[in-house]
C-alpha cells in the first residue's frame, strides 16, 4: 500500500508511474525506490503458502483474507487518510470494499454503496476493476507489490537452488519445476495445496500410469 499527500499525488504520473504489467522489469526497479521517495508511507504484507492453506481449509476465501490484509494495513497507517484506491479482484467491484471497511476498525463510506445517514465517514473506499490503470496511486502500488513479490521469487529460488521461473501458472518453466519436485517437501512448502495448476499437475501425473 501506498499513502501519498494529495500535492505529491501528481508527481506519481510525472515520473512515469503506471499499471505495474505495462512496466519493463528494469523500470519498476526505478520506480520502486522514486515511490518510496515521494510516499509518506509504503507498506506490503505477504502471505505464505501455509497461511493461504489454513485460511482455506477453514473456508476464508482468497479475497476474504486479502480483504482482512487491508484492513490491517489501512488500520496500521499512522497518518490520516481521506481516500482508498482499490483494484479489486471482486466480481462485483465495491463487494471487496464493503469486505474491508468491515474488517477495518476505522469508519470508512464505500462509493456506490449507500452510507447510514447522520454518519460523517473518514475514508472514503473506491474500489474497481483495473484501478491499477486509472489510478496513480494505485499503480504506484501495484508496483511496489510487484517489485516485492520478484525480490522474494529470487530469494525463493536461491533457497531452494532450483530456477522455477516466474512463479505464474502461465510459465511453463514454473510447470515443469513443480512437475519434477513434487516430492520434495522444500520445494511444496512454497505451494498452496488448493491450488487449481497445482491440482491439474497431479491429475497430468496420475494419467501417466494410464
Amino acid at each position: 500500500m501506498v499513502c501519498i499527500s494529495k500535492a505529491r499525488e501528481k508527481k506519481l504520473a510525472e515520473i512515469g508511474v503506471r499499471d505495474s504489467k505495462l512496466l519493463t522489469r528494469r523500470k519498476r526497479e526505478f520506480l520502486f525506490d522514486e515511490i518510496n521517495s515521494l510516499a509518506q508511507e509504503v507498506k506490503t504484507v505477504s502471505i505464505d503458502a501455509e497461511e493461504i492453506n489454513r485460511s482455506m481449509a477453514a473456508r476464508i476465501s482468497l479475497n476474504q483474507l486479502e480483504a482482512l490484509k487491508f484492513a490491517s494495513i489501512i488500520d496500521s497507517l499512522s497518518g490520516d487518510v481521506a481516500r482508498v484506491y482499490l483494484d479489486s479482484p471482486d466480481v462485483i467491484p465495491h463487494k471487496f470494499g464493503i469486505r474491508i471497511s468491515v474488517f477495518s476498525k476505522k469508519p470508512m463510506r464505500v462509493k456506490g454503496v449507500p452510507s447510514p445517514r447522520g454518519k460523517n465517514p473518514f475514508i472514503t473506499v473506491i474500489a474497481e476493476h483495473k484501478a491499477d490503470s486509472r489510478y496513480p496511486v494505485a499503480s504506484s502500488a501495484s508496483i511496489i507489490a510487484k517489485v516485492s513479490r520478484d525480490r522474494e521469487i529470487e530469494r525463493i529460488k536461491d533457497k531452494l537452488g532450483i530456477d522455477f521461473g516466474s512463479g505464474y501458472p502461465s510459465d511453463k518453466v514454473t510447470i515443469a519445476a513443480i512437475r519434477a519436485n513434487m516430492d520434495n517437501q522444500k520445494v511444496t512448502s512454497y505451494i498452496r495445496n488448493r491450488w487449481k495448476t497445482l491440482q491439474t499437475i497431479r491429475q497430468l501425473k496420475i494419467n501417466e500410469f494410464f
